[in-house]
């Protein structure tokens, strides 16, 4: 009796170990699968914001006209996109900009454009008097119907170039005019990416030899502030021609 008491209790002890040791080994193997990655990931979306919508599909809130005061005209709200009526006869005087300020961000958004038309989104643009227009100080992302255009257009100024700048690469797909396209800029410390329907179509290091070549040598070297704010708004540019925008989404980093 007593030897079958022992064996049933050395049997429970055997059991108890092994089963402790299984679980101390499944929390070793969870801790050790977690890739540097993933650590990487969770790090950066504990340090970064959350989404912002900057149009709510219904009005112009959060916005207002470049160094102006007062009710914006030349946009307005349609089908819950925000739409560039084309009023500028230039690209002075028409250009909208948000309220807040921003510095290293991820901004997404849809557009499209009408047969010809030419328009754009800026970041880190500066108010002030001394300007005429948000593109003295904010980098372009180029928003243009690259076919229909009626002049001809350089490299670097077809859609989803760093206007002036940097051209579109080969990865570029552009939708058909009056077709939504998708978009965005990410802006991290001097790290520059243009995305266009999926695709990376631009990357560069703002500052760089190259970079700072290109500033002072082509059309930005009579623009002395032209992309030197680390923060800014962010501005959608009226052209004189339509442009629609919508889903226009921003993320702080």
């Amino acid at each position: 009796m007593k030897s079958k008491m022992y064996r049933l209790v050395f049997i429970g002890i055997t059991a108890t170990v092994i089963a402790c040791g299984g679980n101390a080994g499944s929390e070793n193997d969870s801790s050790a699968a977690v890739s540097p990655d993933t650590a990487a990931t969770t790090s950066q979306t504990k340090t970064s914001g959350e989404w912002v919508s900057l149009f709510d599909g219904r009005t112009l809130g959060g916005w207002h006209g470049y160094n102006k005061t007062g009710e914006v005209k030349n946009w307005t709200v349609q089908d819950s996109a925000l739409v560039c009526l084309g009023a500028a006869k230039d690209a002075h005087g028409g250009d909208l900009v948000t309220d807040k300020t921003y510095g290293n961000f991820e901004l997404t958004w849809d557009w499209k454009v009408d047969k010809g038309s030419n328009s754009g989104v800026m970041y880190h643009v500066i108010e002030d008097a001394k300007y005429k227009a948000p593109y003295e100080t904010g980098p372009e992302y180029q928003v243009i119907d690259d076919i229909g255009f009626p002049e001809k257009l350089e490299d670097w100024q077809k859609a989803g170039a760093d206007y002036a700048m940097t051209p579109a690469n080969d990865k570029k797909q552009l939708k058909p005019v009056g077709q939504w396209n998708s978009s965005s800029i990410l802006y991290n410390n001097g790290h520059v990416e243009h995305w266009l329907n999926g695709e990376k179509v631009v990357e560069f290091e703002a500052g760089s030899d190259d970079w700072n070549k290109k500033r002072t040598e082509g059309k930005w070297k009579d623009y002395p502030d032209y992309a030197k704010a680390k923060t800014g708004k962010i501005a959608l540019q009226d052209h004189g021609n339509k442009a629609y925008y919508r889903n226009i989404k921003i993320r702080e980093l």
